[in-house]
Formats: structure tokens, C-alpha cells, sequence
């Protein structure tokens, strides 16, 4: 094989051609091999759950794709699969088994070095499974993959924010996180513009600053040195989690995230088991969407009559693509992709 072949090509007589080179398709190729293996060898259920669906992610961060089918000959509105979350809860609650799955999800509005609209996740659930557990077995995956012996070190949200904002994000005054927020030249945003009740709303208010604090002054620090686990956020932030109280007697999500040179890699929840509180989360998600100027999702019925059937749980979703760059060093999404939503 001639080595011209090995790299795609960008000119105008070669337009089809894609972005990732086939040495590094011959990587990703390996790389999913590694991680179905990995499961195997855990005995853990392989499962497959449908892309559409016509209930949508009601968080008010997350845009789901629409597409307009024909079913039983009327028109109706599905939604591409922001995660596979919602089925995969209804088998395990039927199944009660581990389970797993590698498949595309979809993300509207989203492109980046580090974002595609459609993407590639890992999501997987064990029963009886408690956060710690699932750490365990994370680890356990990112040695299986890097094919070295793996360190992860435990940074307290509040703490790694205190670390590199400076303010406490659990107790400071709003008027405070938006002071820090202009200091470090984070300027231009007013999450009060869109809110027709602030006092029924402040949690939500406060959550937008906190997300914009993070995102920009702590998430581009996380995980240079080990893979960084971000434990204990801010219950805003518990989406289809449990809460708990944390030794300051602040209540906290319970729940995890992956970071890894400064990137996102994978989110993991004590999963709530309670169709009622649900409800009322994507009820409340509803509404703020609505505050925002964003259509309503349809609730998934399913989802929370499966919840309260659900055994004590954790389940991860990891970015796979994310996660092919920093074990690679690719430096761009584009890298261990074939065709970004631009080309596609």
C-alpha cells in the first residue's frame, strides 16, 4: 500500500475524502475491539436501543435533533437520542443485569475541536453498583485502553473551584459569582434577561454562572497531570441523580465526571430510582426551557414508570471519540472521526 493513501487528502479532486487517516481508523478499530473485549471479559450484556425516540431530552443545555417521520401513515415528531439513557433504564429495569452499549448520539448546535452533532458514546449500568464501584471500574477500562497501570486522583468540586476561582460555589452570593465572572473578563452574559420569576428561578440562575466559571477557569486545568475524577457538584447539577450531603452540610449530586488534559471525558450518576422526582425535574427543565425561548420536550413516560421498578444502580456515559483523542494525542475531533457534521 502506497503511503499517500495512508492520509486524506483536502483539495478540490479529492472533496469525499475524510479527515481521519487510516492509520488512525486502524487505531479506532482496535480501540472498540479493546472496549467490547474489556466488557466480555466482565460477562456484561452487549445491547442495542433505538436512535429515535418520541420522547426528548428535556435539559435545557442539550438540543435534541427532531426529525419528522411517517408512523402508521401520520406524521409525527421523533427525536435523535441525545444518550441512550432513557432506553437503556427501561431493559435494565426488566433485565436487572449488566449492561453496555457503543453507539451514535446526537446533540444539536454542537461543533468544535471537541464537538460534533453526532458523536460516539459509551454508556454502560451496574446493578448494585455505588459511585466508588463505578470509579473502580472506570479505572479499571482506561488501563485496559492505555494498556499501562492508571492513577485517578479525587478533586472535590467545591474545592478544585475554590482552587481556581477563588469563591465558594455553593455559599457565594450571585452578585458575587458575576463580580469573579467579570473579573476574569467573562463578560457579555446576563442569565437574568430571559427569567420572568428570579426568586423561583435562582437556583437555575446561580447554576448558568457556575457552569460559566467552570467550564472556562476550572475545566482547562483538570487532569494534566493524572486522570481527574470531579466529585460532589452542586444539586442543580444532579439531572436523573441522587442527592446526598457533604461534610460541610452542603447538599451535593451524586456524581462524577472524567476529566483528562483538560477535556471532558465521561459522567457517571448514582442513579435516582424515583419516576415521581423525575417527573418533576423534567417538569421544571420544561419550564425553564419555556423562560428561555427553547420548545418543550415531550416527557418520557416510559423512562419514569421503568424508574421506579429500577434496583439500586450507577451508570457512566464516556465520550469515545474524547476519549480516542487524548489516548492518541490527536489534537481535534476531526482526527478520529471519518466525516464531521460539516463533511457528512
Amino acid at each position: 500500500m502506497s503511503q499517500k493513501n495512508n492520509h486524506p487528502r483536502h483539495d478540490a479532486d479529492c472533496s469525499y475524502a475524510p479527515t481521519m487517516t487510516l492509520a488512525m481508523a486502524q487505531q479506532r478499530a482496535q480501540f472498540m475491539s479493546n472496549i467490547r473485549q474489556f466488557f466480555a471479559s466482565r460477562h456484561m450484556l452487549e445491547v442495542q436501543t433505538p436512535l429515535l425516540s418520541q420522547a426528548g431530552n428535556t435539559d435545557t443545555f442539550l438540543q435534541s435533533v427532531a426529525a419528522q417521520v411517517t408512523y402508521q401513515d401520520k406524521p409525527c415528531m421523533y427525536y435523535l437520542h441525545t444518550s441512550p439513557e432513557f432506553a437503556m433504564k427501561r431493559l435494565l429495569a426488566s433485565w436487572q443485569v449488566p449492561i453496555y452499549q457503543i453507539c451514535p448520539v446526537f446533540r444539536d448546535n454542537e461543533i468544535g475541536v471537541r464537538h460534533n452533532i453526532e458523536f460516539t458514546m459509551l454508556e454502560w449500568y451496574q446493578p448494585n453498583y455505588s459511585l466508588d464501584d463505578m470509579a473502580t471500574e472506570l479505572g479499571e477500562l482506561l488501563e485496559a485502553l492505555y494498556g499501562h497501570p492508571v492513577v485517578m486522583s479525587h478533586y472535590r468540586y467545591v474545592d478544585a473551584f475554590m482552587d481556581f476561582v477563588g469563591i465558594h460555589p455553593l455559599t457565594a452570593s450571585l452578585a458575587a459569582l458575576q463580580a469573579v465572572a467579570e473579573d476574569k473578563g467573562l463578560t457579555g452574559f446576563d442569565f437574568n434577561a430571559d427569567i420572568n420569576d428570579a426568586d423561583e428561578s435562582e437556583e437555575n440562575i446561580r447554576q448558568s454562572w457556575l457552569d460559566l466559571l467552570f467550564s472556562h477557569a476550572v475545566e482547562p486545568n483538570l487532569g494534566h497531570d493524572l486522570p481527574t475524577l470531579i466529585i460532589e457538584y452542586p444539586p442543580a447539577t444532579a439531572a436523573l441523580a441522587k442527592t446526598a450531603v457533604d461534610k460541610e452540610g452542603n447538599t451535593v449530586a451524586k456524581r462524577f465526571e472524567l476529566y483528562i488534559n483538560g477535556i471532558e471525558i465521561a459522567n457517571a450518576y448514582d442513579e435516582l430510582a424515583d419516576g415521581q422526582a423525575l417527573r418533576e425535574r423534567f417538569e421544571q427543565d420544561n419550564q425553564l426551557r419555556k423562560q428561555h425561548h427553547l420548545p418543550q420536550m415531550p416527557i418520557d413516560e416510559h423512562l419514569l414508570a421503568a424508574s421506579d421498578a429500577l434496583m439500586p444502580c450507577s451508570g457512566i456515559a464516556v465520550g469515545v471519540d474524547r476519549l480516542l483523542m487524548v489516548i492518541t494525542g490527536a489534537r481535534n475531533l476531526e482526527e478520529v472521526i471519518p466525516f464531521p457534521s460539516g463533511l457528512a
